[in-house]
């Protein structure tokens, strides 16, 4: 009998305090269907990655640990973006599993299609798209925009599949690789595709939450697809050479324009050139330098190689703040309880009295005498 493969679903929590409860047990219900129809391993989990919410999302997820042992849960220690929290529960679950599944926690990506998933993986697909089949929840604007994002990404150059959020399956074997690529800046919708292998796509409907609130307001929105557009390509600096050349020369046209209809005397001495430098330049030359400070930015934040997370907590580690472990009657420290420290060995580092300090202060005078004399 074929091995079956073990799953760990990574699903990222930032204050989910009113829809984990509700959302828990249907993950769980899901991972024991998968095992009782053979496709996955009984030794499969579901971890839950903390991102510094500040509410009791975390106290949650330690009571379900503590429950049962299906549920396992990682705190970050801040807040660091759903992309790292993502991130974090990959790299937590790589060297444990066979496969992961990441989805978010507000029960809106459907959980049937996770059956789809592990199928594809079965017949040799290494990553699993989940991909939306329609907008119908929402709004016009954000149903526009959405789609506007990624035809704007591949327009760009920059490799994502449309209508892919960041509910995939992803095999241990990819997520080794995917290890490699250490930038700081993340968008894993692209940066997944990168790793190639091959791949397969499953298509779903996703509903509404069933609890809270969205934490992707417009402005989030807005920041993760310029972080994307920038992460993983440099054509917006094409574009802006390209726009320069183009301004440069309708302003020569224009600088022509103006010298001609200076000397027939139709306007004001140097209003016209003016105009047409500054209105024409200066506002194409503003935009430029920020997008280029931008990746100028990217590059200084990659330099510092800075940990994109840290994982302040394990449920299944005992919470511990002191690192030094103690024997029951002894110390793993140099001096045992109540040892007198002056009974130190002869050998190498020896206690310095004042003494000695004194007596080699006295032997450094006359050499600091003959120098002084030299």
């Amino acid at each position: 009998m074929e091995a079956r493969p073990i799953l760990w679903i990574v699903i990222p929590c930032y204050n989910e305090e009113q829809v984990l409860p509700l959302t828990a047990p249907l993950f769980l219900e899901k991972l024991c269907q998968l095992r009782d129809d053979g496709k996955i391993s009984g030794s499969s989990r579901i971890l839950f990655v903390n991102d510094g919410s500040g509410d009791r999302t975390w106290p949650i997820i330690q009571e379900l640990a503590g429950k049962d042992p299906h549920y396992l849960g990682i705190c970050q220690s801040r807040n660091r973006g759903h992309q790292n929290a993502v991130l974090a529960g990959l790299m937590e679950a790589k060297d444990r599993c066979d496969i992961t599944i990441s989805i978010d926690c507000d029960g809106q990506d459907d959980l049937n299609a996770m059956d789809a998933m592990v199928d594809a993986y079965l017949s040799g697909a290494e990553i699993v798209y989940g991909v939306r089949s329609q907008r119908k929840t929402d709004s016009f604007f954000k149903r526009t925009t959405a789609e506007g994002f990624y035809k704007l990404m591949n327009l760009l150059g920059a490799e994502v599949v449309f209508n892919h959020a960041d509910y995939r399956l992803i095999s241990a074997r990819v997520l080794r690789h995917l290890a490699d690529y250490e930038e700081v800046n993340i968008f894993l919708r692209g940066l997944v595709p990168l790793v190639g292998f091959p791949s397969a796509t499953v298509y779903y409907e996703r509903t509404e939450r069933l609890a809270g609130k969205s934490h992707y307001p417009l402005k989030k929105m807005l920041a993760l697809a310029f972080n994307g557009i920038t992460s993983l390509s440099v054509r917006p600096i094409t574009l802006i050479t390209s726009c320069g050349l183009f301004f440069s020369f309708i302003g020569l046209v224009l600088m022509i324009w103006a010298v001609v209809t200076a000397i027939l005397g139709h306007s004001v001495a140097g209003w016209a050139s003016l105009v047409c430098i500054i209105s024409l330049l200066g506002g194409i030359q503003l935009l430029s330098l920020g997008i280029i400070g931008q990746y100028i930015g990217k590059t200084y934040l990659e330099t510092k190689r800075r940990p994109r997370y840290i994982i302040s907590e394990r449920t299944w580690e005992p919470a511990r703040r002191h690192w030094i472990e103690e024997k029951e009657g002894a110390s793993s420290g140099p001096f045992q309880p109540g040892e007198d420290q002056s009974a130190l060995p002869s050998e190498g580092l020896r206690p310095i009295s004042i003494h000695d300090n004194k007596s080699r202060s006295s032997e450094q005078q006359p050499r600091r005498a003959r120098r002084s004399a030299r």
